[in-house]
């Protein structure tokens, strides 16, 4: 056996080092200059229909077309597909036969939120509100005395559309949720956290003025205001979609700006990079895929979420194209479910396992296995493609690290990377690691999130 120093043995460890240890000052600095695009992103995107918009006139500039089915496909063509407008698939056609394969990052763009029902206005006791049911895995108690804003989109029963936010401008008004003062609050004290606010009392205070004197005269005066400034009348809550998101911009975070805070971080900050990279790597032969998808943070049903068929639709498309069967292109596909981690929280330290737990500033994440209690509902990434994995991002020395969603015994998640391998598409989890995550404001780290786009570009070209 050799004889080896035990600094040579400590060679042989697996460490993880944060991106400050592992690169140089100038590319920190490229890092936090692609922050900005992206917290431009953010902003403008705080619902998946807005993101879509966003995402569509990124593309148009790299002069993506829309595609509809049955027209031509041909390799060299850039193309975008909008599904209703909440889910939207951008794919670029190589110079190599599509019967290799397709590079497809997969994100999604919900986030938790507040939505209105369909019969949402009501007053009672000099005030009025909207109703709401909230959408995906909320801490309710989070959402409460907070300054919201509300983004939506209405159906008019004649065909038409009209998209609404009240509540970023600085001159609107903004719509928030009652919380009990401390003062009478001490029974509620002793509740399970997860049951001091209840879902039925997440109602948005809208109205405290009457209109005239008449019953429900604040309710009345409310949709008068709607109808005014919007044409709403209140039948149109009944097609309409409209949700309760944080107001305000991202903000640099920490003393040092290296973080930012914001919300729906979850899981936009995998779309941008997955777009950005998609479009910084248009040479490449492979011919690639990236799906903006929907209804994630709700199990992916629906006719917008990965469950859908629409991306087998879309693969037999261009495999007619070339005249080669669906089965061989899913075969030879890759995929990276382009979805953010749990990073390590000091402060929660009871709920981590330190050694597979994602480290915030240590690059982008990849999780081979999500799930929860036993890995039921993972989907648990073969070691083969992990390695294949390793070997690209080695060749453009990409920061990255493993990671689990905390303990084994504590609960877990999912992403669409099962509804992707399912058909036969080799798939694993590729994101970035998250401090806060759900919350209306959560925080990534600026170096991270540039890793990340540096990941999904080496798996486009190599």
């Amino acid at each position: 056996m050799e004889n080896r120093t035990p600094e040579q043995a400590r060679e042989l460890l697996y460490t993880k080092k944060t991106v400050y240890e592992r690169r140089s000052a100038e590319a920190v600095d490229e890092a936090y200059a692609y922050s900005r695009g992206y917290a431009e992103f953010l902003d403008a995107s705080k619902t998946e229909r807005e993101a879509v918009k966003t995402a569509i006139a990124l593309a148009s500039k790299y002069g993506f077309r829309e595609y509809s089915f049955g027209d031509e496909i041909k390799a060299g063509d850039r193309l975008y597909y909008n599904n209703r407008g909440k889910n939207l698939f951008l794919f670029s056609v190589g110079t190599e036969p599509v019967s290799k394969g397709i590079r497809i990052s997969a994100a999604h763009i919900d986030s938790p939120r507040l939505d209105l029902k369909q019969v949402p206005l009501f007053e009672s006791e000099g005030m009025a509100f909207l109703k709401t049911h909230y959408y995906g895995g909320i801490r309710k108690y989070q959402w409460v005395a907070t300054p919201l804003a509300l983004h939506g989109t209405v159906a008019f029963a004649d065909g038409t559309t009209r998209d609404i936010v009240i509540g970023e401008d600085p001159s609107d008004p903004v719509l928030y949720v009652n919380d009990l003062l401390p003062h009478l609050g001490h029974k509620d004290d002793l509740k399970p956290l997860g049951e001091a606010i209840v879902g039925e009392k997440l109602n948005l205070l809208v109205g405290s003025r009457p209109l005239g004197e008449e019953a429900e005269a604040i309710k009345l005066n409310v949709i008068s205001i709607l109808n005014e400034k919007f044409g709403i009348t209140e039948d149109d809550f009944l097609s309409a979609e409209f949700s309760a998101v944080p107001i305000g911009c991202a903000r640099d975070a920490g003393l040092d700006r290296s973080m930012i805070c914001g919300y729906g971080h979850d899981d936009r900050v995998c779309a941008y990079p997955a777009l950005t990279a998609l479009f910084e790597s248009l040479d490449s032969p492979h011919t690639l895929m990236c799906v903006l998808a929907d209804k994630e943070e709700t199990g992916s049903d629906g006719s917008t979420g990965m469950q859908s068929d629409l991306i087998l639709d879309l693969i037999d498309a261009i495999a007619a194209s070339q005249k080669v069967t669906a089965a061989a292109v899913r075969a030879n596909s890759k995929c990276l479910s382009a979805d953010v981690s749990a990073a390590y929280d000091p402060n929660f330290a009871e709920a981590f396992e330190k050694r597979n737990s994602a480290l915030l500033s240590c690059g982008v994440v990849l999780n081979k296995y999500t799930g929860s209690r036993g890995k039921y509902s993972t989907n648990d990434a073969p070691a083969e493609f992990i390695g294949w994995l390793r070997g690209i991002m080695a060749k453009d020395d990409v920061v990255w690290q493993t990671g689990e969603l905390g303990k084994v015994d504590y609960g877990g998640g999912g992403t669409v990377a099962k509804f992707v391998s399912k058909h036969n598409i080799d798939t694993v989890d590729l994101g970035v690691p998250v401090i806060s995550m759900h919350a209306p404001y959560e925080i990534i780290s600026k170096v991270d999130i540039y890793e990340a786009h540096r990941a999904f570009s080496a798996f486009n070209r190599y």
